[in-house]
């Protein structure tokens, strides 16, 4: 048994590809490419903090989380501001969690989300919010997230739809994707 340890480091530019690589691989073809993951990085940092995070194993990604400083990112018909227990200037985004399939259920999501929770509340963040795709195997995105204290403020049906008619293929559904998202906040403070 590979006995290596789990390092953790900020995401920079020489993670992209293998980033990249990993996401399309667990969620599906087409998720992330070169001009989303320059966008995404780029909204994780804000007052030379980086939020955003990722899993070296053996000096490999095994898993990553993209998150999205504090004003960093758009309310949309996705979201329920009103429903938020902090205003949108000190909340977060967490675009994405992804773990290698093989490392999944030992711990390294947390070690992802702890990690960046610390770089959000070095941003001025008091929450994060997510969404979170509900038909996971066993839910297991919704689950993991709130055992670590999400919670649920409401339920979004066909969220990644348009994108899976904009060349996502879902992992689930295909190129007509009608997954439902778990819109979930996580407080810090």
């Amino acid at each position: 048994m590979d006995q290596q340890p789990i390092i953790l480091q900020p995401l920079s530019a020489e993670h992209f590809a293998a980033v990249i690589a990993l996401g399309n691989r667990v969620h599906g073809d087409g998720y992330l490419d070169d001009a989303s993951m320059l966008d995404y990085f780029q909204r994780g940092i804000k007052d030379d903090i980086n939020a955003g995070v990722v899993a070296l194993k053996n000096e490999q990604v095994v898993g990553f989380r993209l998150v999205f400083a504090p004003e960093q990112w758009q309310a949309d018909q996705w979201t329920s501001p009103e429903l938020w227990p902090v205003p949108k200037a000190q909340l977060g985004y967490f675009k994405c969690n992804t773990v290698a399939p093989e490392l999944q259920g030992q711990g390294v999501g947390g070690l992802l989300l702890q990690r960046s929770i610390e770089g959000l509340k070095a941003q001025g963040a008091r929450a994060g919010l997510a969404h979170l795709w509900m038909e996971s195997p066993g839910n297991a995105a919704v689950r993991y997230f709130s055992k670590h204290g999400g919670q649920l403020v409401k339920v979004h049906p066909d969220k990644w739809n348009a994108d899976s008619k904009a060349g996502y293929t879902c992992v689930r559904c295909g190129n007509d994707c009608h997954c439902h998202a778990a819109e979930m906040v996580l407080c810090f403070a």
